[in-house]
């Protein structure tokens, strides 16, 4: 479902659409984020967190909302699937041994997509490393947009032409990410310090 073409699949995925920047997303995730809190917050370990393109000002995106929710690890938060179909999040097993994986509410018209990831994984410190990266690096950011557009503009009806022409930059800026985040961190936990 999230890039696939599978012959008995009813519904087709959306469209690859790029729309500027727009201040209302994280207002769409706050709103979101209390009402996954209120359902599945027992199997919360890492926070909720606004993720994606969506969650970096500035930056264009598909108009896409990207949660990722902390949870202590996957099995045991197998239970939030059927809790979460009530909201509309349908399951899919993608990328199954590292996350559970949602879309809302539908592939064929999608306004969120949902992640459970263990926290503290090598996944979930990589998503927020690069969103804050992004968020705090006008140059990388500049270059991801030109990307995604370029992408956009060639494979608007294939979702996996897209997503895979995107994994070297997003691989390069990882790893800067991860790099930063250790130095920042660093220098948050020295006495005295200030961010």
């Amino acid at each position: 479902m999230p890039d696939s073409h599978s012959s008995d699949s009813h519904e087709v995925n959306a469209p690859v659409h790029i729309e500027p920047h727009d201040a209302d997303w994280a207002e769409r995730f706050a709103e979101e984020a209390s009402v996954i809190n209120e359902t599945i917050g027992a199997w919360i370990t890492g926070g909720v967190h606004h993720v994606g393109s969506t969650a970096v000002p500035g930056l264009a995106a598909k108009p896409v909302i990207d949660i990722m929710v902390g949870v202590a690890d996957l099995e045991s938060s197998r239970p939030c699937i059927e809790l979460l179909k009530p909201l509309s999040y349908c399951y899919w097993p993608y990328r199954a041994e590292v996350m559970h994986w949602f879309c809302k509410p539908r592939p064929s018209h999608r306004t969120h997509h949902l992640h459970l990831v263990p926290t503290g994984s090598p996944r979930y410190l990589n998503v927020l490393a690069f969103r804050d990266y992004l968020r705090t690096h006008p140059d990388a950011r500049a270059d991801y947009e030109a990307l995604k557009r370029d992408l956009a503009g060639r494979y608007p009806n294939d979702r996996e032409a897209y997503t895979e022409g995107k994994t070297d930059l997003i691989g390069k800026l990882t790893e800067e990410a991860r790099a930063w985040a250790r130095t920042r961190d660093m220098k948050i936990s020295k006495p005295g310090s200030t961010t």
